[in-house]
């Protein structure tokens, strides 16, 4: 292992639990606090702005957007951590039978919505779009200052 720059954490490959020990989970998981603080943030301009300029049903639909990148994105994120602390075989299979799923249901989901002709759905999509680059925008951030775990490979022969 080589040890952390000056000010970095300690990314190593020995300090997150293996495949089916505890905490194994949570510790694949480090990469949502920026996001999700990113879309709160978003929450917490968007829907009160909304409001102010379209109304009530406006907001909601703002709520809604957002709220529903959220759950998606946690949705993937949990999925992909279970499978890698189970077996990081089953990443693969796992990842794309829950995208494969979300995308099933949230384009049913929508169209239910879309159906009622409920005056919030463009507000929605215009959230869910904002939402969205928010959180990618956020989770780049994350990835590039945060340290890839390295291995010195001499050390283990």
């Amino acid at each position: 292992m080589t040890a952390p720059r000056a000010g970095e954490p300690d990314v190593s490959a020995t300090t997150a639990p293996r495949a089916g020990e505890p905490g194994a989970i949570r510790a694949r998981l480090p990469h949502l606090r920026l996001p999700l603080l990113a879309c709160a943030a978003l929450a917490v301009v968007a829907v009160p702005v909304a409001a102010w300029l379209r109304g009530a049903t406006s907001a909601a639909g703002v709520a809604a957007g957002i709220a529903l990148v959220i759950v998606s994105y946690l949705v993937s994120s949990l999925s992909v951590a279970w499978a890698d602390a189970v077996h990081p075989k089953l990443i693969m299979s796992v990842g794309l039978i829950t995208y494969a799923t979300k995308i099933v249901v949230l384009g049913v989901a929508m169209a239910a919505v879309a159906a009622t002709g409920w005056p919030g759905l463009p507000d929605m999509g215009v959230a869910i779009i904002a939402a969205v680059v928010v959180w990618t925008g956020a989770h780049l951030a994350w990835a590039l200052r945060t340290p890839l775990p390295t291995v010195d490979r001499t050390a283990e022969h």
